[in-house]
């Protein structure tokens, strides 16, 4: 069975990666049948010929799952199509905080809702006039 998945390249602890068509029992730094192109994580650049990867999964290669995330963001001209998740991940005691601040917040906005609205449901007073 044909695998495109990573060939790991690079110095220790500075790892880049060549995409590569190989046979999955076949160890990982093995002869590739072809190279479709590289990837570097720390730096995420990559270069894919899209092509060529989507002829061989045609054909009946099948992706790993880094490699189709990879073919899947990739964009017309191989190169990765990156964007920076927005959301922050917060520790228990953060969000226990911010969950907290977003209920007073609520209750705040609650209080002052029911106080407009007795004030606009009680009758106006009319002041004394002096005769």
């Amino acid at each position: 069975m044909l695998k495109i998945r990573l060939k790991r390249m690079g110095a220790k602890k500075n790892p880049s990666y060549r995409i590569v068509v190989i046979n999955s029992t076949t160890k990982r730094e093995g002869k590739p049948i072809q190279e479709l192109g590289y990837y570097n994580p720390k730096t995420k650049v990559m270069k894919l010929d899209l092509t060529t990867a989507q002829d061989w999964v045609k054909k009946g290669a099948q992706p790993t799952e880094t490699v189709a995330y990879l073919m899947k963001n990739c964009n017309a001209d191989g190169t990765l199509n990156y964007q920076k998740k927005e959301t922050v991940k917060l520790s228990k005691k953060a969000q226990a905080k911010a969950a907290a601040e977003a209920e007073a917040k609520a209750k705040a906005e609650e209080e002052a809702k029911a106080a407009a609205e007795a004030a606009a449901s009680a009758p106006a007073e009319e002041a004394p006039t002096e005769a």
